[in-house]
C-alpha cells in the first residue's frame, strides 16, 4: 500500500507493521496473525491504532485485505479475514414520546453530550422500562473489567469457513449494566450515528456476563443524537458464536415533542429568503442526520480532520464531505492551527443546538432552503408528490450559480445530496 495525503497516522504506522511482520503472507499461510501491544506500540500507541468500532475506521491496508482485528488478552491481538461487524438494522420509524421527571436537576436532557449521560437520562425517563419491559430495573454494572477466559468460532470471510477464537482475561468495557426480575440487560451506548458496529462490543461482555449470571443476558445498543435515543436489542443465538446475533427489537424514543406539520415545514419555506451561493465546494454528504451528529459532536471540543476521521465512524474523504457541509450551511467553521485544518461550530449553529426539538429542525430547514437548489427541488416535490428525476435535480443545479462544479459526473454525485436532503425535510413529518 502506498501512503496518500489521504492517510491517516494509523494508516501509516499500520503499513509499517504490516511490512515489518509479513502480516498479510502470514495470514495467508496461517489464516491468522498474533500481535502484541509491545510490537504495536513501536510505531504507535497500541490503544490509538487498535481501537476500530465501525468497519469504515480501519486502516486502509485492513480495508484492502478484507482483514479485522480482535482482542485475545490484555496485550495481544489477532489478525484475519473475520467477519466483525454488524450493519444496523431498522425495524421502526415511529418515534415514541416519554416524560421526565420534573424533579431531576442534575441531567439537562436537552444538553447531552455524552453516552454516560445518555444512558443516565434514558433510565431516569424510563426509556428502558419500556424497552426492556422489566420490573424493578437497577443499575448493576459498568466500567472496565476482565473478560476472563472464553472460546468462539467467527466466521472467515477467505475461508469461508467458521475458525476458533481463545480470549484469556482481555479487557472490556460496559457502557450500563441494568438487571431486573428476569434479566440482566449490557449496554454499549454511541452518541453519534453509523452504518455498523463491532460485534466484539456486544459479545465479550455477553459472554462474561452469561457465565456470572444465570439470568438471562440482553445485548443492548443505544444510539443517542439530536433529541433521539434509538434502542436495539440483540440476541445470540448460539452462545459460542460471535456472528449469531439478531435483531429482535428497535424502537425510538424522544422526551421532547417530535410534532412537526407540513404546515410548519410550509410556513419556513415560504419565508426563506435566498442567499448567495457561498466559496464552499457543493454539499456531498447525503445524510443530513449525519451532518447534524457532526455539528453535536463539535459542540464539545474543536477537532482536527484527523480526530473527527479516528474517533468517529468517517473515513477522510466522508470528514472532507462532512465538514464542507456544515461549512456550506454556515453550521461550521474551519481554522488552521499550526497548518492543521481544524474544525468548530459557528455561533449561529450554538444557538441553533440549544433550541427544542422542533425550533432546532425548522432552524436547520430554514438553512437549507436558503439555497435556491433545495428550495426548488423540494418546491418540485410538493407539486410532483414525488421527489423529481435525478436529471431534473442536475438541471435545477446547473442554474443555481454553484461554486466550483463543473463536470457531468460531479453534478450527477451532488444530486443524491439534494434529494437526500430534501428526503431528509418531508421525513420529518409526524
Amino acid at each position: 500500500m502506498s501512503s496518500t495525503s489521504e492517510a491517516t497516522k494509523n494508516d501509516k504506522a499500520w503499513e509499517h507493521l504490516f511490512n515489518k511482520y509479513r502480516i498479510l503472507q502470514n495470514v495467508e499461510q496461517n489464516g491468522c496473525f498474533e500481535i502484541t501491544a509491545a510490537k504495536i506500540n513501536e510505531f504507535r500507541e497500541a490503544r490509538l491504532m487498535t481501537k476500530f468500532d465501525h468497519k469504515i475506521n480501519l486502516p486502509k491496508i485492513f480495508a484492502e485485505n478484507n482483514l479485522a482485528i480482535l482482542p485475545v488478552t490484555r496485550g495481544s491481538y489477532v489478525i484475519s479475514n473475520f467477519e466483525a461487524y454488524k450493519d444496523f438494522q431498522e425495524l421502526d420509524t415511529q418515534i415514541h414520546s416519554v416524560s421526565f421527571p420534573e424533579h431531576i436537576q442534575s441531567i439537562n436532557y436537552e444538553n447531552i453530550t455524552s453516552e454516560s449521560m445518555a444512558i443516565n437520562c434514558a433510565f431516569v425517563a424510563n426509556i428502558l422500562s419500556d424497552f426492556l419491559e422489566e420490573e424493578d430495573l437497577l443499575p448493576t454494572v459498568s466500567g472496565r473489567m476482565s473478560s476472563n477466559s472464553f472460546s468462539f468460532q467467527i466466521w472467515n470471510t477467505a475461508s469461508n469457513t467458521n475458525i476458533p477464537i481463545y480470549v484469556t482475561n482481555s479487557q472490556i468495557e460496559i457502557d450500563g449494566g441494568y438487571e431486573g426480575l428476569h434479566s440482566l440487560s449490557i449496554i454499549e451506548a454511541k452518541n453519534f450515528i453509523s452504518d455498523d458496529f463491532l460485534i466484539r462490543q456486544l459479545y465479550y461482555p455477553y459472554r462474561l456476563w452469561s457465565n456470572n449470571v444465570t439470568k438471562k443476558v440482553r445485548p443492548i445498543f443505544l444510539v443517542y443524537s439530536n433529541g433521539i435515543f434509538s434502542l436495539y436489542e440483540y440476541e445470540f443465538k448460539n452462545l459460542s458464536h460471535y456472528n449469531s446475533l439478531v435483531l429482535i427489537k428497535h424502537r425510538n424514543y424522544s422526551i421532547e415533542s417530535v410534532e412537526i406539520s407540513l404546515d410548519d415545514i410550509l410556513e419556513v419555506f415560504n419565508q426563506a429568503e435566498t442567499t448567495h451561493e457561498p466559496a464552499i465546494p457543493f454539499p456531498q454528504a447525503d445524510s443530513f442526520k449525519r451532518v447534524i451528529n457532526l455539528c453535536e459532536l463539535l459542540s464539545e471540543n474543536d477537532m482536527t480532520r484527523e480526530e473527527i476521521t479516528t474517533n468517529y465512524a468517517f473515513d477522510p474523504r466522508q470528514t472532507n464531505y462532512y465538514t464542507d457541509a456544515g461549512r456550506y450551511l454556515g453550521l461550521i467553521e474551519k481554522r488552521y492551527k499550526n497548518k492543521i485544518p481544524t474544525y468548530s461550530l459557528s455561533d449561529e449553529c450554538r444557538k441553533i443546538l440549544r433550541l427544542k426539538y422542533k425550533s432546532r429542525q425548522l432552524s436547520f430547514i430554514n438553512l437549507i432552503l436558503k439555497h435556491k437548489v433545495f428550495k426548488e427541488v423540494l418546491r418540485r416535490h410538493l407539486e410532483y408528490g414525488e421527489m423529481p428525476p435525478k436529471h431534473e435535480i442536475v438541471e435545477i443545479m446547473k442554474k443555481s450559480n454553484l461554486y466550483n462544479v463543473g463536470s457531468e459526473s460531479t453534478y450527477a454525485i451532488r444530486a443524491s445530496t439534494v434529494s437526500g436532503w430534501v428526503n431528509w425535510i418531508l421525513e420529518l413529518q409526524r
